[in-house]
């Protein structure tokens, strides 16, 4: 394992996250996919069932580079990546590629989230999604709604879609904003921590990335409760751009006048 002591700008030592609940079915196959491109994995169990949990066993004691953590009870996604970010950075790693367990993600695109963090090492790496037939059209128009909130909360119509949960995380900066406040603990997670980083100055790199939607999948979205979570979210969000307002045009000038 890294050690914690080495700096982002002189390092890169990237780790895969995975938060599960209960998808026994799909999980192995996506740390092989994970592990073909050499990436040691940090796995979260938020809790799941015992099947689920004989699984995430056997994956541990056959993997040497799987790091499992579990959870006495599920908190939900955004509990399950604080615990994980938390988990590597005492383990040392610069940076996370977060992934979900379910297959959605196509994990012939690690190479490139990779290429681009050690590119940019302090960026934030969000995948752009290019959904196919399978995304539930419910899923696919209330997405909108979200990207307009959030270039109204950064002023900025740089990040293209804050609700992708593949992604990789600076370390550093991520866990320093978890340090300063505590972040969702469920499906809001994805879309908060990415709008507090880019308050904090953190630049956003988009990477499109093919995502589909498995039949029969099992999906953890509650339509209306979670609805309901990103609701207020966007509202204390909204309410939290206005006193950084000047900070975030001064900001968008300043790299304006760069770019010229």
């Amino acid at each position: 394992m890294p050690s914690a002591q080495a700096p982002i700008g002189e390092s890169f030592h990237p780790c895969a996250l995975i938060p599960i609940y209960n998808h026994k079915d799909t999980i192995t196959e996506t740390v092989h996919a994970l592990r073909a491109h050499g990436l040691p994995v940090v796995i979260v169990d938020d809790g799941s069932d015992d099947a689920t949990r004989a699984v995430l066993k056997a994956i541990a004691q056959n993997e040497s580079t799987v790091q499992l953590i579990r959870l006495p009870r599920n908190g939900g996604k955004g509990r399950a990546l604080t615990a994980g970010l938390i988990a590597a950075r005492d383990a040392g790693y610069s940076h996370a590629l977060q992934i979900d367990a379910d297959g959605q993600h196509n994990a012939g695109d690690v190479p490139l989230f990779l290429a681009e963090g050690r590119a940019n090492p302090r960026a934030l790496i969000c995948g752009q999604p290019i959904f196919d037939e399978s995304v539930p059209r419910a899923r696919l128009y209330g997405r909108y709604v979200t990207h307009v909130c959030v270039w109204l909360e950064t002023l900025s119509f740089t990040l293209r879609d804050s609700m992708c949960g593949y992604r990789l995380y600076p370390i550093e900066e991520t866990c320093a904003e978890i340090d300063r406040a505590p972040l969702p603990a469920r499906m809001d997670f994805d879309t908060e921590v990415a709008v507090r980083l880019m308050w904090r100055g953190v630049q956003v790199r988009n990477m499109p990335t093919r995502v589909i939607y498995p039949e029969n999948g099992l999906s953890h979205f509650r339509m209306l409760h979670d609805n309901l979570r990103i609701s207020a979210m966007h509202t204390r969000l909204l309410l939290g751009m206005l006193p950084r307002a000047p900070m975030l045009l001064w900001r968008k000038r300043r790299r304006s006048a760069w770019a010229a």
